[in-house]
């Protein structure tokens, strides 16, 4: 099988410093891969590698089945890359910058408004291509970024952080997009800090130091990361002296904040049940399925083992 993305035994380092950390991954054609991690993870050093804008220290990378150190300017050809921060130019107007991305990829003018046309209504852009990007909303200049990466019809799109600081209704349009993105057989790596976005994707490959800890679908990391009963804890008062002695408590395994409640994890479900009638006054609980917050906070955020 051809992978769209193959990595094997990926290192950077920056001077004393590794970045990432001997990685191994494959990204299947059309698939949603979600990068997950917390800040300084190694996510966006790898994706830098993947689109050939930093060279690494050693492995093998392949991206379309090209090296980025040798087919650089093919892989460009067949890459899109948004980044978190907005990459259009504010004292400009969208119809500007897509003239100006077009022409850095040489795309010729009756193939650039043709993309762009069909791009724009793709994303239901609303305003007029002769708006400043400046006057756009968050939500809006990260949908036009999205159509400056695809307007030179790549296979692949790596999307860093993309809704990063927009609303909720704009990143569950830009989700629907993304999904949309797939179903026409574009390949989208994706990193993301919302879970409830991360649940979208088709796998996901969690980092922590620059390792990959562990790679699956988000049923199959829930079952990796929770082998023991998970429980949701709903507070009786506004008292929370019982929290810490509840932790000490043999049946249980970790206690983390959810909202107004928690999530607990217990060693041993039968004595649960003894715990759970002692601090009866307190809380009341219920087993649930664990979500990919509680996968996150127990395998990247947790303690190392």
């Amino acid at each position: 099988m051809s992978y769209s993305v193959e990595v094997k035994n990926l290192t950077v380092k920056f001077g004393a410093f590794t970045a990432v950390d001997n990685i191994s991954f494959a990204v299947n054609p059309g698939e949603i891969f979600g990068f997950l991690g917390a800040n300084g993870a190694g996510k966006t050093t790898t994706i830098r590698v993947l689109c050939g804008l930093l060279i690494p220290t050693s492995g093998e990378v392949r991206v379309t089945g090209l090296n980025p150190e040798n087919g650089l300017q093919a892989i460009k050809a067949k890459v899109g890359y948004m980044s978190q921060k907005f990459t259009l130019y504010q004292d400009m107007t969208v119809e500007e910058n897509l003239d100006f991305t077009a022409a850095l990829h040489k795309i010729p003018k009756d193939v650039q408004l043709k993309r762009q046309t069909e791009w724009l209504e793709f994303i239901r852009f609303k305003e007029s291509p002769k708006r400043l990007v400046r006057e756009l909303s968050g939500g809006t200049k990260q949908e036009v970024s999205l159509v400056a990466a695809l307007l030179h019809d790549p296979e692949i799109v790596f999307l860093d952080e993309p809704t990063a600081g927009v609303s909720p209704v704009f990143r569950a349009r830009f989700w629907a997009i993304i999904q949309g993105l797939s179903q026409k057989g574009k390949t989208v790596f994706v990193t993301t800090h919302y879970m409830d976005e991360a649940e979208q994707c088709g796998r996901i490959a969690l980092m922590r130091d620059g390792k990959i800890i562990a790679i699956g679908s988000p049923d199959e990391l829930k079952k990796l990361a929770f082998t023991e009963p998970i429980y949701e804890i709903t507070p009786k008062t506004n008292s929370r002296g019982w929290i810490e002695k509840l932790k000490q408590e043999s049946s249980v395994e970790e206690v983390n904040p959810y909202g107004m409640r928690f999530h607990l994890v217990v060693k041993d479900a039968a004595s649960w049940k003894e715990t759970a009638a002692k601090f009866s006054a307190e809380f009341d609980n219920q087993t649930i399925k664990p979500s990919l917050e509680d996968v996150f906070i127990r395998l990247v955020e947790g303690k190392k083992k």
